[in-house]
């Protein structure tokens, strides 16, 4: 059974070892760490700049085995608590296409509408990320239009972000 927890630093020795190849860590990182690997330390580091705001927080999900994923929730509007944006959203590699980010997901939208009672939920993923699209359509994520499409420089390529929402 999973579970869903607060992230702990001790939690950074293992979810980077899930990013094998810069291709993957970019997927989930975009241009949000400077180089490529990652070690735990540059990773609670980067968590450590916000460990003083309420309005962002890191989870992890586990089960008997351990950790299997990880995600971040914010509110992106800082006047507003009516939305979470979802983020960093990550499963053990060997792991993948087995119902666990499906599972994590569900756990982390069920959180978001029951206990912060959020209206919304959002969160960008990469057009070259189709098994993480598949994934959040299927939990009930739309695409939403912006008017401008939000794009970053990763690895020499220009990847286009596809903003989706999930309306409680």
């Amino acid at each position: 059974m999973l579970r869903l927890r607060p992230y702990k630093a001790c939690d950074a020795q293992t979810i980077t070892k899930w990013l094998k190849n810069e291709y993957a860590f970019r997927q989930w990182s975009a241009d949000r760490y400077e180089k490529y690997p990652i070690h735990p330390q540059d990773m609670n580091s980067y968590y450590d700049r916000d460990k003083d705001n309420e309005r962002i927080w890191a989870m992890t999900a586990f089960d008997e085995t351990g950790i299997i994923g990880h995600c971040t929730m914010r509110f992106p509007d800082e006047n507003s608590l009516e939305e979470i944006r979802l983020g960093f959203v990550i499963v053990d590699d060997k792991k993948r296409r087995k119902g666990y980010g499906k599972e994590m997901l569900s756990m982390a939208i069920q959180y978001a509408f029951d206990f912060i009672k959020v209206s919304r939920i959002t969160l960008g993923v990469f057009e070259n990320n189709t098994a993480a699209f598949q994934c959040y359509r299927s939990l009930g994520f739309q695409t939403v239009e912006l008017e401008t499409k939000e794009s970053y420089q990763c690895m020499g390529e220009t990847w286009n972000c596809i903003e989706m929402e999930l309306v409680k």
